[in-house]
C-alpha cells in the first residue's frame, strides 16, 4: 500500500484570516478562546474546495490544547454549491445570544460531527465549511494549533474487491487502521526530523536534552544542547562554575578560591582578618552574588541543592550575598558592595533573619 496522501493543513494566522470570529482571536499561529470576554466562542472556516464534485470527505484531526474544564465541538456541512446560504446566515448566529449560539449553529450544519480533536467526517460534495465552538470553565483558555483535513490518497479499501468498495460500513470500519497505518509511516518517515534538536520543540526538545543533561527553558534548550560537549568538559572549571551559577541566577558571580586570599602567602597584609574569613580549607571556594538576587529563602535553598551537583566531588561552595553597605573586619568588597552611609533601622517580623553580624540599636549608632 503506498501511504502517500493528499492533505490540507491550516498553520497560520493568513489562513485563519477569511474565517468568521466570535469571541475567538489570533494567537500565534492558531486560535484561542477570548476568555478575557467571554467562556465560549465560534470560528467558522470558509468554504474548502476538493475540486471533486460528489467528493466523499474522510479524516479530520485538530490538534488542539485543551486544558482541564474546557471543550471543544467541531461542525461540518458538505454540499456541491459554492453557494451556501448558511454562510451568509452566520453573521445574524453569531451575532445573537449567547444560549442561542450552538443551537443555531447545529440548524445550520447539523450536530456536531466530533467533540474530539480526531474523528472521521460524514459528508459528500465537492465543498466543506468547518466550525468550531470553544468554551472554558477554568483559568486556561484553549487553543487550536492546526487542523488537517485529507483531501484524498491511497485508503485500505481501495484494495478490496469492488463488491466491498461501495460498502460505506466497511470504509468507515477500515478508516481506523488505515489512520492507525498512516500515523506509524508519518512518525517513521518523520523521525530524523524530530531526533534533531534544531527542527523540534516541545517534550521531544526536553527528550533530546535530556540525553546530554543540558536543562533550561525551552528557549534556552536547542543553545544547551549545541554547547553540551564544550560545557561538560569544562564544567568543573572556574569558568564552568561561573557559568552554571549565571544560568541558574541570571546574574555574572564573583568566585574566589583559597588560594587567592591564602593567609599563608608572603605577600598577605592580614594572614588574621584572611582566615577569619575565608579559613584554611584549600578545597572550599566562595561565590559571592548581590544581595536580593533570591527572592525568597526557599530560592536560594534551592540554589544550594542545585549547585551542589554542578561543582567537582570533594570541594564545598559557600554563598556571600553581598550588601551594599560597609562592615568593618568581615566581607567588605569596596567598589562592589560598599557605600558611604549611615545605620537604617530595621523592622523585624516573623520573615526576617537575623544574621550573626546585625547590629540593633538606635540612633545613638549612627555614623
Amino acid at each position: 500500500m503506498n501511504p502517500m496522501q493528499k492533505r490540507l493543513v491550516l498553520c497560520c494566522r493568513e489562513q485563519w484570516l477569511g474565517g468568521r470570529f466570535d469571541c475567538v482571536e489570533l494567537w500565534e499561529d492558531g486560535l484561542r478562546l477570548d476568555y478575557a470576554h467571554s467562556a465560549s466562542g465560534r470560528y467558522c472556516l470558509p468554504g474548502i474546495d476538493s475540486g471533486e464534485a460528489g467528493f466523499r470527505w474522510g479524516r479530520v484531526v485538530v490538534d488542539a490544547q485543551l486544558p482541564p474544564d474546557t471543550a471543544l465541538r467541531v461542525y461540518g456541512y458538505t454540499s456541491d454549491h459554492r453557494s451556501w446560504n448558511g454562510w451568509t446566515d452566520l453573521d445574524e448566529v453569531l451575532r445573537a445570544g449567547r444560549d442561542e449560539d450552538t443551537a443555531a449553529l447545529q440548524a445550520l450544519y447539523g450536530a456536531p460531527a466530533a467533540e474530539s480533536g480526531d474523528f472521521y467526517l460524514q459528508g459528500t460534495g465537492r465543498y466543506l465549511w468547518l466550525a468550531f465552538e470553544l468554551a472554558a470553565t477554568g483559568a486556561v483558555p484553549p487553543v487550536i494549533r492546526k487542523v488537517t483535513v485529507w483531501m484524498g490518497g491511497d485508503h485500505m479499501v481501495d484494495y478490496l474487491p469492488a463488491i466491498y468498495q461501495e460498502d460505506d460500513f466497511t470504509r468507515r470500519f477500515l478508516s481506523i487502521f488505515n489512520s492507525m497505518f498512516l500515523d506509524m509511516e508519518t512518525a517513521i518517515e518523520q523521525l530524523p526530523q524530530r531526533m534533531d534538536y534544531e527542527n523540534t520543540d516541545g517534550e521531544m526538545l526536553a527528550y533530546l536534552a535530556s540525553w546530554v543533561c543540558a536543562e533550561g527553558e525551552e528557549s534556552v534548550l536547542q543553545e544547551r544542547i549545541a554547547t553540551a560537549l564544550p560545557d561538560y568538559e569544562s564544567q568543573y572549571t572556574t569558568e564552568g562554575i561561573k557559568r552554571s551559577v549565571q544560568r541558574l541566577t541570571g546574574k555574572t558571580p564573583y568566585l574566589i578560591e583559597q588560594f587567592d586570599v591564602s593567609p599563608n602567602r608572603l605577600d598577605c597584609r592580614n594572614p588574621e582578618l584572611y582566615r577569619r574569613l575565608y579559613g584554611e580549607d584549600p578545597n572550599r571556594f566562595f561565590i559571592l552574588l548581590e544581595d536580593g538576587v533570591f527572592p525568597s529563602r526557599e530560592a536560594g535553598e534551592l540554589f544550594r541543592r542545585r549547585m551542589a551537583r554542578l561543582i567537582p566531588a570533594g570541594t564545598s561552595m559557600e554563598l556571600v550575598l553581598l550588601k551594599q553597605c560597609i562592615q568593618l573586619d568581615w566581607h567588605t568588597y569596596l567598589g562592589i558592595n560598599s557605600r558611604v552611609g549611615g545605620y537604617v533601622p530595621a523592622t523585624i517580623d516573623e520573615s526576617t533573619t537575623i544574621h550573626y553580624d546585625t547590629t540593633i540599636g538606635g540612633a545613638t549608632h549612627e555614623l
